[in-house]
């Protein structure tokens, strides 16, 4: 995997932090998509083209299907989201430190990318009160669930990232409560 599966676990983390980093459709739209570029690739080294494709489709699925519904905008680090981006950084450090020291073994930018988009998008989830901002969250860390699916030691083959493809492009099209100063 080399240099191309650092950067790939990278571009996995910056997407993630654009999640975690942003309040309107737009950015979370935008991280989603990010993201599953740097899941896409992961799973291309690791899993084959079949995986990659089922990524890809579910994570550009997820990110239109995000950019149409939600808050408008943009809003990425809107104010007092210091915390968030603290968050972004504490957890690239530690899953970079947990992927390259602690395990051994082949694999440590899918461990990385893993590891940080899972923490992240957990802490996301937990942190926020948006619906919409959850429901993306939520399809990015069924990616990464997927690509971890291909970290065990015989293949898993395609059927993880197939159904977290599916997943990730399913759970947009849950219905949202309507905002509570519309009624």
């Amino acid at each position: 995997m080399g240099v191309a599966g650092a950067v790939a676990a990278v571009v996995a983390w910056a997407g993630a932090s654009t999640i975690v980093l942003a309040d309107g459709r737009r950015g979370v739209a935008v991280g989603l998509a990010i993201t599953a570029a740097g899941l896409t690739f992961l799973a291309w080294s690791t899993a084959g083209p079949v995986a990659a494709i089922a990524l890809a489709a579910g994570g550009a699925i997820a990110a239109f299907t995000r950019d149409r519904s939600g808050p408008a905008g943009w809003s990425i680090m809107p104010p007092g989201s210091t915390p968030r981006l603290i968050l972004c950084i504490a957890a690239g450090l530690l899953a970079l430190w947990l992927a390259v020291s602690v395990t051994n073994g082949p694999g440590a930018p899918a461990r990385f990318a893993v590891l940080c988009v899972v923490g992240l998008m957990g802490g996301r989830v937990l942190s926020s009160r948006d619906p919409a901002v959850i429901i993306g969250a939520v399809a990015s860390l069924v990616l990464a669930l997927a690509e971890g699916a291909g970290l065990a030691a015989p293949a898993p083959g395609p059927a993880p990232y197939i159904l977290g493809a599916l997943l990730a492009a399913g759970v947009m099209f849950v219905p949202l409560p309507a905002p509570a100063h519309a009624a």
